[in-house]
This record gives structure tokens, C-alpha cells and sequence, in this order.
């Protein structure tokens, strides 16, 4: 079966742009011979996203192209998948490296005081006596937990993404207020500026 290349980014209500999609994962490498790619996640859904009937698009180089998950496993944690059209290695070989998008309105709804990382990208940082940290420039996640990593007049600072440090996120105005224990800013610099 062949792939029925790049198409206009279109859900349910019409088109999309890509940058208003949603990052779900990046394809990672070919698996086996049969059109196969481990994908690394960018999601707590894993099983949500990644499952058969799933679709996604990424952009190839002809434009967005929509892409049907026919079947789907985890394999030490990690998707591996198959795309509709895509039944070889050397078919899917051109996915290796791109980013798997979703639109927004294809998010699962999220319980009050949870947030989806992309939407705290962009958020001014302040602490709770109003002075100025920095914008946010993406969110980290590891083991330990998420940590926000913002830019700004001390360089850039890393600050966990915890209940009690981060005491308010205005998603209305984009706006932290943190209350960081003492030291936490001036530890987790990885940039000073020095005059």
C-alpha cells in the first residue's frame, strides 16, 4: 500500500496550522523490516496517543501529512508503531527524526490545576513579591519531575515545577508566581550574568 502523501493539516472542524498543534512524540529510527519506528514520546498519554486508529501529522518536506497508527506496542516503555501506507523499511525511513503533532482541540481534557506542558511555554515568572524572573522557554521532564526552564535578566534559571514553589499559574494573564526557598534561583542559574 502506498502512502497518500503530504496533505493540508485538517481535524474535524477544518484546517490546522502546525504551530498550533500539539507535540506528541518524535519518531526516533526504523524497527525491523516491515515499516515499523520506535517513537520517543512527548506525552503522559502514551497509550492514548499511540494506539491503533490513532492519527497524527508531521511535517515532511512536501508539506503536513497525516498519519493512521495500524498497529501499535510498547517495548521498554517506548511506542513502536506502524503507519497506514508506510510497509517497509525503506518506506519509512523518511520518518526518522520528525516530529508527531496532534491538534489542540485533541487533547484529553485535564483535571483543575493541571496543565499540558506546551501551554506554560511563553508564561512570564515572577516571585510572589513581583520581581521579574523570566519567560518561560520550555518545560523539562525526568524522573524527579518537570522543572521549568525560564530565560531571562539572570540568565537562564531552572525551577522545579512544584506545588509549593509554583503558587499560582494565571493560564488567563501567563503569568508564575513562584516562591522559591532561599538559594533555589541563584542555584540553579546555569547562566550569570557578570559585569
Amino acid at each position: 500500500m502506498r502512502s497518500r502523501g503530504p496533505q493540508p493539516a485538517r481535524d474535524g472542524e477544518g484546517i490546522v496550522n502546525w504551530d498550533d498543534m500539539v507535540l506528541v512524540g518524535r519518531v526516533a529510527r526504523t524497527h525491523g523490516l516491515r515499516g515499523d519506528v520506535i517513537v520517543h514520546p512527548e506525552t503522559d498519554f502514551v497509550a492514548e496517543r499511540f494506539r491503533v486508529g490513532a492519527t497524527m501529522w508531521t511535517r515532511a518536506a512536501g508539506g503536513d501529512e497525516q498519519l493512521t497508527i495500524v498497529a501499535a506496542r510498547l517495548q521498554n516503555g517506548r511506542p513502536v508503531v506502524a503507519f497506514e501506507g508506510f510497509s517497509s523499511i525503506d518506506a519509512v525511513a523518511r520518518l526518522a527524526g520528525q516530529e508527531l503533532r496532534i491538534s489542540e482541540a485533541s487533547l484529553q481534557p485535564l483535571t483543575p490545576g493541571r496543565y499540558y506542558e506546551y501551554q506554560l511555554v511563553g508564561c512570564a515568572v515572577e516571585t510572589v513579591g513581583g520581581d521579574e524572573v523570566g519567560v518561560v522557554g520550555r518545560v523539562d521532564s525526568g524522573v524527579g519531575g518537570s522543572r521549568l526552564v525560564v530565560e531571562g535578566p539572570r540568565g537562564q534559571v531552572l525551577i522545579p515545577l512544584a506545588e509549593y514553589i509554583c503558587r499560582e499559574i494565571d493560564m488567563v494573564a501567563r503569568r508564575i508566581r513562584i516562591d522559591p526557598p532561599d538559594g533555589l534561583l541563584e542555584l540553579n542559574e546555569s547562566k550569570r550574568s557578570r559585569r
